[in-house]
């Protein structure tokens, strides 16, 4: 009988099994590790309702440019002129405007409210009717002292007087003295004020003035991540005047031009007379710019913060929607630049003039060196710079094309 050799047998191990608790722990381990929030979006752009102003001069409308002290700037035929606030402006329009900033600021312990001017506040009123009660209580009672004074005198002489009973002269002049002092303290107690000054003065003046300001107080501070150099404030006051029918609003405008804003709190307090007494407050708002610009505040209507991508697409749609069958080439809308562009490229490559491929939606899609657009700007760094700009898309009837558009690096940077 034929013998074979005894085989030991070993089924194979799948690689799998053998891993598995390893990966059983490396599942547990991570199972043991939290989630992750995604990280929140940045979002440097502020999308707000802002204001536009403007002033008519001779029958013309001057958008406001600026503020200079206690003065408006707009320009006429190219020129600044400065229109005086103090000048009572009847024609001023105010236009609200959706607004895009990088630029915000934070008004902090803000408050507006009615006030008195000095001559219609009943406190100070108040104190007048007391300083005038001290005053006739003071010169009564000098009065009252002198007649006294006088009587005492005589008084001394009675002797005198007892010795000549014939003498009406002196005794006429007695029965005068007393007679005067008994009108004097009739008249003290008359006034109210025989027992001291103040005692009882009449406020009926100072009631009928209550409630009826006729002036505005605004206060508030501000600060900003980003220096702010040349900041002016405007604030505008809805109100109606007492009586006034519902659509009956006035406006009240104020500006001044402000000390650079960082991160320092920057105090603004605006004291306001001249406003119809008994007015009421309808709205308030305050609107910051920097060097003509308005800023976002925290404070802002209707604020929305964006991302980049959403910013350049709310200028985009803007200006599609605002260009109705108009057509215009593509042109740079918006963009950041970084701080090293100066240093990382050659003054040839600032003022050289690129050729960039623009899409419909304001997109780059290719740059190049020359208007045929057959050499490829093959710089990595200039590329990132010039991909990082949106522009306003061609239009072609209103209708936003393909298209090229030059662009110099260094007109962004003005």
């Amino acid at each position: 009988m034929k013998t074979y050799p005894q085989v030991s047998f070993r089924p194979k191990v799948s690689r799998v099994f053998v891993l598995l608790p390893v990966l059983l722990l490396a599942v547990t381990a991570l199972r043991a590790v939290p989630d992750t929030p995604p990280a929140a979006p940045v979002q440097p752009f502020t999308l707000f309702l802002g204001a536009d102003f403007a002033i008519e001069q001779d029958n013309v409308l001057y958008r406001v440019q600026d503020v200079v002290g206690g003065s408006f700037v707009i320009k006429v035929k190219g020129q600044d002129v400065l229109v005086p606030m103090d000048r009572g402006l009847q024609k001023f329009k105010v236009t609200p405007v959706l607004k895009l900033t990088e630029s915000s600021a934070v008004v902090a312990k803000f408050t507006g409210e009615r006030a008195y001017t000095l001559a219609n506040d009943p406190a100070v009123q108040a104190q007048r009717a007391m300083a005038q009660s001290q005053m006739q209580y003071s010169d009564s009672l000098a009065q009252q002292h002198q007649v006294t004074a006088a009587f005492q005198s005589l008084t001394a002489q009675g002797a005198i007087i007892a010795a000549t009973p014939k003498d009406t002269h002196s005794t006429d002049q007695t029965r005068a003295l007393v007679t005067s002092i008994n009108q004097s303290n009739a008249q003290l107690a008359l006034q109210g004020i025989a027992n001291g000054p103040g005692s009882n003065y009449n406020t009926s003046s100072s009631d009928s003035t209550e409630g009826a300001f006729d002036a505005m107080n605004v206060a508030f501070e501000l600060t900003a991540d980003k220096a702010l150099n040349e900041p002016f404030v405007v604030i505008i006051a809805q109100y109606r005047p007492p009586g006034g029918k519902p659509d009956q609003v006035g406006n009240w405008i104020y500006a001044r031009a402000l000390e650079p804003i960082g991160h320092k709190a920057r105090k603004v307090s605006v004291e306001q007379g001249g406003f119809p007494p008994g007015f009421e407050l309808v709205d308030l708002q305050v609107h910051l710019y920097n060097r003509g610009v308005e800023v976002a505040t925290n404070i802002a209507p209707k604020r929305v913060a964006l991302t980049r991508e959403e910013a350049q697409q709310h200028v985009v749609d803007e200006y599609v929607a605002s260009h109705p069958g108009v057509t215009l080439p593509a042109a740079p809308a918006m963009g950041k630049l970084p701080a090293d562009v100066r240093t990382r490229l050659a003054s040839g490559q600032l003022q050289q003039t690129y050729f960039i491929k623009v899409g419909r939606d304001g997109k780059v899609a290719a740059a190049f060196a020359d208007e045929a657009c057959t050499q490829k700007v093959d710089d990595p760094y200039l590329q990132s710079l010039v991909q990082n700009i949106r522009f306003k898309p061609a239009l072609d009837n209103g209708n936003p094309v393909e298209a090229v558009a030059p662009l110099k690096i260094s007109q962004l940077l003005i």
